[in-house]
């Protein structure tokens, strides 16, 4: 049926929504939203208007229209975002790389917190502590490290106080590194305060602690104890290594974001500074493909929808070089999703101007000398996807998940799970599986058990509502063999009810992967393609994760065997040993005191293992 645009016109309500237009293959060159539909639509042809250059080369392209009434503008904007992602629309500015920052998390809703590295922020936000985010899983490690070296935060994952003097106490008791609330050597009011000091510790607060170990310093100097000297001296130096990363840059201690874009002919940099606690931890920058004819101040109000569609943080101040026409429709939505007032700003004058300038000329920068870097990097990751969806013409490829086995003669199998979302390995989503059903060398079988553990997991998942990655269904699942396995897997996923594509890697005589098995057919993929080179990549990480399992598994047979041999050593002292040492190598080099400290284990225990391992 014909697509009639002026009677279509005729039927647009005059409601809040979104619209979007679609060329004469049918594909979607724009997506937009209105407070009126009626209005706004009409508004592309009516040729008294003036539109700008992109607009008009748009309207030449629209062939039919379609719209989605929503409630609000604020819910318009949501989805329009949401739609913008999903189509990746010719004529919208897009946001190629969706990058996550780490946060370090404190549980002070247990009676003996921990602090830990979270990747986001969680449903506990309001019963525990989060800071960030930071620029990098390292600085979250280095800062975590030092508060425990600094505060004496225990590590374990032991359910206080329930579990109290039930084992005992790690190796961090030993080595002075924590307190032991494990065994009830630290009162929970005592504790109390060292999670309190750390806290101050990671809102900037450096001073007091700093000046404490100076102290400590100097009187270990005067009475001569120079190991203790020198280790509040490597304390204090790290405090000025993180102390320094954190500089200073407002002293009203909000936590705000800097946003500013430089444009190209075909290209944007959008680059975002971030201001926790008054403080600068991390800068990063972000590839845009320009929507033909765009504009800066649209590329930046484009941006910032994209970008705070799928950030978990949202700070109380936004920072822009210009106002969007947009700023109080997003400024509410941002505050209906933070449950506080969020202000956009375009600072005039001050350090907060200053700052703005700062991330303009950033801006350039990366757009004069990493722009190419940049759209290599996109090319690899999400331009090699979109290869990889129209090779097997599956449309809307995200996270893919690729499976493999490992065994040598069949004897101790494992399976491996690596997933990929928008071309990047998600390492904390892999997963390992130990084989308990099938004996010998069977892949396909080992297969099958794999997946029907892994997506049985899911599905529970699902139905309680709990947050696992296993919840996570993938749009594109990768076996390492072709025919037989792709089968194996589709008849699991039958099985359950789950319509997921499947494609094998078909490999040539060099073991190699030359196309894809899909649909009873073999797809072949241009080798100097990054599509191609993104399947091999994948290929090698699902190798590379099950080979590293099963090699220690074997390593921990390895240990088992040789344990059996220590006079003294029953199964509960090697299952200790198991836990504490990876290899039989980590325990030859471990000292008395180490082997001592093991739980489980005594001093003549430990002898007994020393001498076995000196005495050989």
């Amino acid at each position: 049926m014909v697509f009639d645009i002026s009677e279509e016109l005729k039927k647009l309500p005059d409601r809040p929504g979104v619209y979007l237009m679609h060329d004469e293959t049918d594909t979607i060159i724009y997506v937009g939203k209105a407070v009126s539909l009626r209005n706004r639509v009409r508004q592309y042809f009516q040729s008294s208007r003036g539109k700008g250059a992109k607009i008009e080369q748009m309207v030449t392209h629209i062939r039919r229209f379609e719209y989605i009434v929503t409630d609000s503008e604020a819910e318009a904007l949501v989805l329009e975002c949401n739609l913008i992602k999903e189509h990746h629309p010719k004529y919208n500015t897009m946001l190629m790389d969706d990058k996550a920052y780490p946060y370090i998390r404190v549980t002070v809703s247990e009676p003996f917190p921990r602090i830990m590295l979270a990747r986001r922020i969680g449903a506990d936000r309001s019963r525990n502590k989060y800071f960030g985010p930071y620029p990098s899983a390292g600085a979250v490690r280095d800062t975590i490290e030092l508060l425990h070296k600094l505060y004496r935060i225990r590590t374990c994952s032991r359910n206080l106080p329930k579990d109290i003097g039930k084992e005992r106490p790690c190796l961090n008791y030993h080595i002075g590194q924590c307190d032991a609330p494990c065994q009830g050597k630290i009162s929970e009011e005592a504790y109390a305060l060292h999670v309190r000091e750390a806290i101050e510790f990671l809102g900037g607060h450096y001073k007091p602690i700093r000046d404490q170990l100076t102290d400590k310093m100097n009187q270990a100097a005067e009475i001569l104890d120079f190991e203790s000297a020198a280790e509040y001296r490597d304390l204090l130096e790290s405090i000025g290594q993180i102390e320094q990363k954190q500089k200073i840059t407002s002293s009203g201690g909000e936590d705000r974001d800097i946003i500013a874009v430089a444009a190209g002919r075909e290209d944007a940099v959008a680059v975002a500074f971030f201001i926790r606690g008054g403080r600068l931890l991390g800068r990063d920058h972000y590839y845009l493909t320009k929507g033909e004819g765009d504009e800066p101040c649209s590329i930046l109000e484009s941006f910032v929808k994209q970008y705070y569609a799928g950030t978990p943080y949202i700070p109380r101040e936004i920072m822009l070089p210009e106002m969007i026409p947009e700023q109080e429709v997003i400024e509410g939505w941002l505050t209906r999703r933070l449950g506080h007032k969020v202000r956009i700003l375009v600072p005039r004058k001050g350090q907060k101007e200053q700052l703005v300038e700062l991330a303009e000329r950033n801006a350039q920068l990366v757009l004069a000398k990493d722009s190419e870097k940049l759209k290599r990097e996109a090319a690899r990751t999400t331009g090699a996807v979109q290869e990889l969806a129209d090779v097997l013409d599956l449309p809307g490829i995200r996270r893919i998940e690729a499976y493999d086995i490992s065994n040598t003669g069949g004897c101790e199998s494992v399976g491996s799970m690596v997933v990929y979302e928008d071309g990047s390995p998600r390492k904390s989503d892999y997963r390992k599986f130990r084989i308990r059903t099938i004996e010998g060398p069977n892949d396909t079988g080992s297969l099958k058990e794999v997946l029907s553990r892994r997506f049985r997991h899911g599905l529970e998942e699902q139905k309680n509502h709990q947050g696992d990655s296993f919840v996570k269904f993938p749009d594109l699942i990768m076996m390492d063999g072709g025919k037989g396995q792709v089968h194996a897997a589709e008849e699991i996923l039958r099985e359950m009810g789950l319509s997921i594509p499947v494609c094998g890697m078909v490999k040539d005589d060099s073991h190699r992967t030359r196309g894809l098995f899909y649909k009873e057919e073999e797809a072949l993929i241009d080798k100097d393609s990054e599509g191609f080179h993104l399947v091999t990549r994948i290929q090698d990480e699902a190798h590379r994760f099950a080979i590293t399992y099963h090699r220690s598994r074997r390593s921990r047979e390895q240990v088992h065997s040789v344990l059996d041999d220590i006079p003294g050593i029953g199964e509960v002292r090697r299952r200790a040993l198991r836990k504490q040492f990876a290899t039989i190598e980590e325990i030859r080099n471990a000292t008395l005191s180490e082997l001592e400290a093991v739980p489980d284990m005594n001093k003549r225990a430990a002898q007994s293992v020393y001498t076995f391992f000196h005495e050989r």
